[in-house]
């Protein structure tokens, strides 16, 4: 069975508030430049350049990992994290999407 173009558009629309919800907080867009500056880092690497605690940045990890736009690996007895850029990207055209939709040029 095939969805319907309104219901592709709401789950669509639930990912992309998700993912966007997930960037919402400025620590979450730090850690994710942080992330960005090297192929991947463990949660410590992360705390060792941003002012927060070990489990406040734990959990904003847990968030980015759960909107899929960081991406998980079990590496022994520690986590690694990298941006899962593709995702990242699909944000950025979804919401270029949107502006397109609801702001049309005049012409």
């Amino acid at each position: 069975m095939t969805e319907s173009p309104e219901e592709r558009c709401g789950s669509d629309s639930h990912a992309m508030a998700l993912r966007l919800a997930a960037l919402s907080h400025p620590a979450r867009i730090e850690i994710l430049k942080r992330l960005s500056a090297s192929r991947c880092c463990s949660c410590r690497e992360v705390v060792d350049h941003l002012d927060l605690a070990q489990s406040t940045v734990s959990q904003h990890l847990k968030v980015l990992v759960e909107a899929g736009l960081v991406r998980f690996e079990a590496d022994r007895q520690r986590s690694r994290y990298a941006v899962d850029h593709a995702a990242l990207a699909g944000v950025s055209a979804s919401l270029t999407q949107l502006v397109a939709t609801c702001c049309p040029t005049p012409g």
